[in-house]
């Protein structure tokens, strides 16, 4: 189990090399869930994603000889770019696959900092087999998005920003993907406040930790195409994550797709922030169910900011009409 002090340690370790973001009200939707909403910025977090803090952790802990093999990683888009960027600033070669899905904007980001991109399968889990082979074959080290005690312990220095910057929260909610980042954020909350409800969220389209926690054993059940590509995948049997999950995981909730797109469309007309499905996923509970926070102070975690600009606009323009954006 990671502890406190792991994630204290990771926060002193990480720091030159990550920002801390911002905790901003949201007035719009404190008024909706007639409540006191925050937003966690991740999406203004170098490589514009959370991912960071867990990858810069775990390559400053990689051993000489994992570095002189140099390291091997699959993504979504945002751990590879994140992999990326904590290689290149620490001097190390790396290799990154990635589906052929991947949005354009996070291939962008994984290549201008320098690694090997590999474009591999339809989907996630067929880059991840496929990065696990060139870890064998090429006798790299290979760094898990979300199944590693320094990945977990580096994404939860943001739960230690978190409780720093809002002492009264009452609810963090976090989307869940592998579940590293959920595992880290409640760790670190939960150490300081125990009280501090921790509530995870997935995309009906995606719902393997939903379907796992349920059924109290890691399933995998069937996926489709999803707006939040950073929260679709599996899990791997004997995941960290998956156990942390389960003792720190007070509520999981699924989101429709279509609310995810209108949450991405209301953080930019009511809040100016440019957030991916996978960030925006954090506010779908609320519009979909204005009192599953009523009166409560709640931080949601807008996990990244990676979103193409034909995406971006397509929603902008398909939601302009909706009602809950005229009616707030």
């Amino acid at each position: 189990m990671i502890s406190i002090k792991d994630i204290e340690d990771a926060q002193r370790a990480v720091a030159p090399f990550i920002k801390t973001t911002p905790l901003v009200p949201s007035a719009f939707l404190s008024d909706l869930s007639d409540g006191d909403v925050f937003l966690k910025l991740e999406n203004l977090q170098l490589t514009q994603a959370f991912k960071v803090r867990g990858a810069v952790n775990k390559l400053l802990n990689l051993s000489r000889k994992e570095k002189e093999l140099g390291i091997i990683t699959a993504s979504a888009g945002n751990h590879g770019q994140a992999v990326a960027y904590a290689a290149n600033k620490l001097g190390l070669p790396s290799k990154v696959v990635v589906p052929t899905s991947t949005p354009h904007v996070k291939i962008s980001g994984i290549r201008k900092y320098g690694a090997n991109l590999v474009l591999f399968g339809d989907n996630y889990d067929q880059a991840e087999q496929h990065a696990k082979h060139l870890t064998k074959k090429d006798g790299c080290a290979y760094i898990s998005p979300y199944d590693d005690k320094f990945i977990i312990a580096g994404h939860g220095t943001a739960g230690l920003e978190i409780v720093a910057a809002l002492p009264n929260v009452d609810v963090v909610v976090v989307p869940v993907g592998g579940g590293g980042l959920i595992s880290g954020v409640s760790i670190a909350v939960k150490s300081t406040k125990p009280e501090v409800e921790i509530v995870g969220v997935q995309s009906e389209a995606s719902p393997v930790m939903y379907e796992s926690l349920k059924a109290g054993k890691i399933v995998n059940p069937r996926k489709t195409k999803t707006i939040a590509e950073g929260l679709s995948g599996g899990i791997e049997k004997g995941s960290l994550t998956f156990e942390i999950a389960r003792k720190c995981i007070d509520r999981m909730l699924l989101v429709s797709e279509a609310t995810i797109r209108q949450a991405i469309y209301l953080l930019w007309t009511r809040e100016k922030q440019v957030v991916e499905g996978s960030g925006a996923a954090a506010i779908a509970p609320i519009l979909e169910d204005n009192t599953v926070f009523e009166g409560k102070t709640v931080a949601c975690l807008i996990t990244g900011g990676n979103i193409d600009d034909d995406l971006f606009k397509s929603i902008l323009s398909s939601e302009s009409g909706d009602s809950l954006g005229k009616d707030l």
